[in-house]
């Protein structure tokens, strides 16, 4: 599964490439550039920085949208993270912190959205990278829990002009991101649930599995975006 979805996003990064090649050779065809920052809720509070490029080739029917992103998210349960990657010591006073930095493509298609022309409706495949924090204070642990993640994701968007070059933005959609190893301290827990080094359940006297690490840490999945902004005519 994860050869699939690695093969998938290389295929869209090609023909998005072979686009923007075909485009360049198109002397009768100028080509537009935009550049946005957005902040706003990503599931926490995210930030983001996008380049679009605008009448690719008159063949191809879209925008082309290429991002990075950057949001603060709560990890999980400190409690949970502990027995599940490293022990069932309950010392310590905990704290925590998380964040994820994520990669998008968006493919662009003009649209009128409540009554407003400069409107959009994208989709496009997203790169997250999770990083979570657990710190438990006269405990002595500090351990840090990562994922790698492929996802899928869309939305609507609306500009509207400020002045000549510049425009509000503003953004409502979705992203999917696919379940991924999860990995803390020596211990790592895959979907197929082909762990290495898993932590016992002292509850059950069994091995925890992949679902119990996933619900315990907060890793992307469904992630409702919610953003505002400007877009500078470049």
């Amino acid at each position: 599964m994860q050869k699939i979805k690695k093969s998938y996003w290389i295929l869209l990064l090609l023909l998005t490439w072979s686009q923007v090649s075909n485009a360049q050779e198109q002397n009768k065809f100028k080509q537009k550039t935009d550049f946005q920052f957005t902040a706003g809720i990503n599931r926490g509070f995210g930030l983001g920085a996008n380049l679009i490029l605008h009448d690719l080739s008159q063949e191809f029917p879209f925008d082309i949208r290429v991002g990075v992103g950057y949001t603060w998210l709560q990890p999980g349960s400190s409690t949970k993270a502990r027995k599940i990657f490293i022990n069932n010591a309950t010392n310590g006073v905990p704290e925590d912190k998380g964040h994820s930095m994520d990669v998008r493509l968006d493919f662009m298609k003009p649209m009128t959205l409540l009554g407003n022309s400069n409107s959009y409706w994208f989709i496009g495949p997203r790169y997250s990278k999770f990083k979570g924090n657990f710190k438990y204070v006269g405990g002595n642990e500090d351990f840090d829990i990562t994922s790698s993640q492929y996802g899928l994701g869309g939305g609507f968007e609306s500009h509207y002009k400020i002045s000549e070059g510049l425009q509000l933005i503003l953004t409502g959609g979705l992203d999917y991101f696919f379940a991924a190893k999860l990995q803390g301290h020596d211990t790592s827990y895959y979907p197929d649930n082909d762990n290495v080094n898993a932590r016992t359940n002292n509850e059950n006297d069994t091995n925890f599995k992949y679902k119990d690490a996933d619900k315990a840490i907060d890793q992307p999945q469904f992630m409702p975006r919610f953003m505002v902004g400007i877009q500078l005519d470049l």
